[in-house]
């Protein structure tokens, strides 16, 4: 297809940016200098076991008690070096480092803030199945920019609905970039050929319906007694309380279950349970939970804690952990009201309870 029948990102973002007369374009090249670090991300991807990236790695930690493996270091690498330079940034932080990044003195410093996950499931590496990056932008608080002090954990502590931009890219049989910058979820897919993100998927929307959801079964013990009703409901197909066979997915990878949702519809449930009393959930709220709340609720979906918005909830440290449930707008609210209503008796005598086997 000629380059003219398609719509590059630049060409999208310029577009974004006339609506705005006031902007001055820093905005769109922090968003190009994302992009340009999945690319390189996304070529390292594709080499695979030729890259010499791949395998356990040293046995290195991250902050968040992670084994890293070598190419989780190099994606982390790659979006610092391709982010810091520009003068968009007032700092960034990210899921392997402990600390905000501050911006190298060298540099000159902007008014944004980013946040990233650089390889999403990455324990999916090794065996060929889709990965990805995640990313947040916010505007870095106004004392941080005219101060030119560095960042504090403090400054990125914003919810949701203060982001100004969210998105991912997959790193898969095509290499796609999902982006919002407020005015809907787009989809862009890398043209190898060109070096360019091409606009194939404008104005993604998630059906509000649907009969497929994702959740990792082994930890069904654990789960809150909302979240075991909602799964026994769906298990029990066409002869259970929703008449209607219900397909489960388990991809261990927030983009690749992101990106299938926005295609085709379902709801993710990483929920809050008891295995840990410490970790209230295991996706991290402000460069995991966040962006996809957003990327999902901009395609006409729900994001959801399963107690309420997630994208309303107010951060209370960097690398904070939360439960995620996510996709068709009708199934989240669903899992919500459970959430609300007591666990449903027959008879109304907890002896004649429902049991199966996702009971204690």
């Amino acid at each position: 297809m000629l380059l003219s029948q398609r719509t590059t990102l630049t060409q999208f973002l310029i577009e974004e940016r006339r609506r705005h007369p006031s902007a001055i374009g820093d905005f769109n090249a922090l968003i190009l200098d994302v992009a340009l670090a999945c690319r390189a991300i996304a070529r390292s991807v594709a080499y695979g076991a030729l890259g010499g990236v791949l395998g356990p790695g040293a046995g290195t930690v991250n902050v968040q008690g992670e084994t890293q493996k070598p190419l989780d270091v190099l994606s982390n690498e790659i979006f610092c070096r391709a982010t810091e330079w520009g003068g968009h940034l007032a700092a960034m932080a990210s899921e392997e480092m402990a600390e905000p990044y501050q911006i190298p003195s060298a540099f000159p410093r902007g008014k944004y803030l980013l946040l990233f996950d650089p390889l999403d499931g990455s324990s999916n590496i090794d065996v060929n199945v889709s990965v990805g990056s995640i990313f947040s932008i916010l505007r870095a608080p106004s004392d941080l920019v005219d101060s030119g002090r560095d960042a504090t954990v403090a400054d990125f502590l914003q919810p949701g609905t203060a982001q100004v931009a969210a998105g991912y890219a997959i790193y898969g049989p095509s290499t796609m970039l999902v982006l919002t910058v407020g005015t809907g979820t787009h989809g862009f897919t890398l043209d190898p050929g060109l070096g360019e993100f091409m606009l194939t998927h404008p104005h993604l929307q998630v059906p509000a319906q649907t009969q497929e959801f994702a959740i990792n079964a082994s930890n069904s013990r654990f789960w809150e007694a909302p979240v075991k009703r909602y799964v026994e409901e769906c298990l029990a197909g066409r002869t259970g309380p929703r008449g209607c066979d219900f397909n489960m997915r388990w991809i261990a990878s927030l983009v690749a279950e992101a990106h299938r949702i926005l295609m085709r519809g379902g709801v993710f449930l990483y929920p809050r349970d008891t295995r840990d009393p410490t970790k209230p959930g295991r996706l991290r709220l402000l460069y995991e939970a966040n962006p996809i709340g957003m990327i999902i609720e901009q395609a006409g979906g729900r994001s959801s804690t399963g107690y309420g918005p997630v994208l309303a909830v107010q951060p209370e440290s960097l690398h904070q952990r939360i439960g995620l449930v996510f996709g068709s707008r009708d199934e989240v609210e669903r899992i919500e009201r459970y959430h609300r209503e007591p666990t449903p008796l027959r008879d109304g005598n907890p002896l004649f309870a429902e049991r199966t086997l996702f009971r204690d």
